[in-house]
């Protein structure tokens, strides 16, 4: 089973890594998460796309802080939240249910609940 998990693994992180890079450029698609995910299937998958991935600009420019401090700028917190807020609300508006309409609501509050309050800020660096 180990065998198949590995290469899975690194499939998944190359795919959201693909997903974080179009992030970058695409502001309905949020950066950070993907990026978070491919660090952790790396981590997974193999230690050579991990160190690899740790020494890209992408991971150094929107990981880096929030790794080694458990913190984020408040621009960052936004440039995340707004976007996926934005789908979410279009999920809540075209969601037939009223269900589902609260369970995505309860998700967009809980959400901003933890980057607000649960990820410390820090100032913005000086390029």
């Amino acid at each position: 089973m180990k065998t198949i998990i590995k290469p899975l693994c690194i499939l998944l992180g190359c795919l959201s890594l693909g997903l974080g890079a179009l992030g970058v450029v695409l502001p309905v698609l949020p950066t950070t998460p993907f990026l978070l995910l491919t660090a952790f299937c790396f981590a997974r998958g193999s230690t050579r796309f991990h160190n690899w991935f740790l020494g890209t600009g992408l991971y150094r420019r929107h990981l880096a802080t929030f790794v080694k401090d458990r913190a984020m700028p408040m621009r960052t917190k936004l440039a995340i939240c707004l976007p996926v807020s934005a789908m979410l609300l279009l999920a809540i508006w075209l969601a037939p249910i009223w269900h589902a309409r609260v369970l995505i609501a309860a998700v967009l509050l809980f959400k901003w609940y933890y980057f607000l309050f649960r990820i410390r800020t820090i100032p913005a660096a000086k390029n």
